[in-house]
């Protein structure tokens, strides 16, 4: 199983997403979260074919369920999905990502 935690910023809310997976060849997902947009887009997402998460913007179920129910769109949570169906399906490398904002 894999495990990545998202801090998402301004909102103040935080999901531990978890994926694992499946003898069906599916990954599954599990976003543990107070965010009620999150909690509505999961339902979405339980079960990924293993290389549907690998599709570009406009056929990918993550961010098609995204898009149908996050009202901020650079919400920091789809990457981190995204990421994480990547490591457990085995097509990366566990690496954190880090988001740096400095001002002059």
């Amino acid at each position: 199983m894999t495990k990545v935690t998202v801090h998402s910023g301004q909102c103040g809310f935080s999901v531990v997403i978890s994926a694992e997976k499946r003898k069906d060849g599916t990954v599954g997902l599990s976003l543990d979260t107070e965010c009620e947009m999150i909690n509505n887009m999961e339902k979405d997402i339980t079960g990924l074919g293993m290389m549907s998460f690998l599709a570009g913007p406009l056929n990918n179920p993550v961010y098609r369920a995204a898009a149908k129910h996050l009202k901020h769109v650079a919400c920091p949570v789809v990457s981190g999905i995204l990421k994480a169906v990547e490591v457990e399906a085995g097509c990366a490398v566990p690496k954190d990502v880090h988001i740096v904002f400095s001002k002059d």
